[in-house]
């Protein structure tokens, strides 16, 4: 089996598959200082209320944007599944061409999104991430990376909006179904939503003229499924891209 991790500046994700096939799949928060025995003894847990056992992994392969995180999980494939993982980053993943001015600014989970969004819808391609920070990547029609945009994430920015402002409260995200609020919550949840969605749409527009060629949209992240509905712009939803792109990665490893 083959232990796939996708660790976010928000949330990390943990999947379990067997071959080619997803079994399982678990979240956390981020948590720099989460130990190496700490991931192990909640891992052991879920993967016993799902039927697997620990020594059933045989490999591990983990995508980071969190490089302090990298040290515990490290040690966490190490000792506890005695597996050297597989540690990606804008060097080592077999082709893909990284067309950037400095190729190591690339952080790895858009280069994976690359890899996942390549392998399912072909290219030329935006994919939008919408996480802590959302990003629009641009890829290329036989593949390659050319770039993006980064923009503040919704919650972020909502986040924002609640401690600069004294008297606007914290609100939960959500579509309102209709732009003009007629109270301080409902003003502030169509700024926040509608206004991310004007984001997302006059970036694809930009995006699409400045390159001239058509573009299929996807999305991904665990915010995008928010937007669902609202927008013609995003031709796919996908959650799971990234982790498929680590599933890709793997396989041309291994082959190679």
């Amino acid at each position: 089996m083959l232990l796939a991790i996708d660790v976010g500046n928000t949330n990390t994700v943990f999947a379990l598959y067997e071959g080619e096939k997803p079994v399982a799949q678990w979240r956390a928060s981020t948590a720099t200082t989460r130990t190496a025995d700490e991931y192990a003894v909640w891992l052991y847990q879920l993967m016993a209320m799902s039927g697997y056992k620990m020594e059933e992994v045989k490999d591990c392969i983990i995508s980071t944007v969190v490089p302090q995180s990298l040290f515990h999980l490290r040690n966490l494939s190490r000792r506890h599944f005695s597996v050297e993982p597989y540690i990606v980053d804008s060097t080592n993943i077999p082709g893909v061409d990284v067309r950037i001015t400095k190729p190591s600014d690339a952080g790895a989970d858009r280069l994976v999104n690359a890899v996942g969004a390549y392998v399912s819808y072909k290219g030329p391609l935006i994919v939008v991430d919408s996480g802590t920070a959302t990003t629009f990547d641009i890829i290329a029609a036989d593949g390659g990376f050319e770039g993006g945009v980064i923009a503040p994430g919704i919650n972020l920015s909502m986040q924002a909006l609640h401690e600069a402002a004294a008297r606007l409260p914290r609100i939960a995200i959500e579509n309102p179904g209709k732009v003009v609020g007629t109270d301080t919550v409902g003003a502030m949840q169509s700024g926040i939503f509608w206004g991310y969605i004007g984001l997302i749409e006059g970036l694809i527009d930009r995006i699409r003229k400045e390159r001239g060629e058509a573009m299929t949209v996807v999305a991904t992240g665990g915010i995008s499924s928010l937007f669902e509905g609202a927008t013609d712009k995003i031709d796919h939803f996908d959650p799971d891209l990234t982790i498929r792109g680590l599933i890709e990665i793997y396989r041309r490893v291994k082959a190679a």
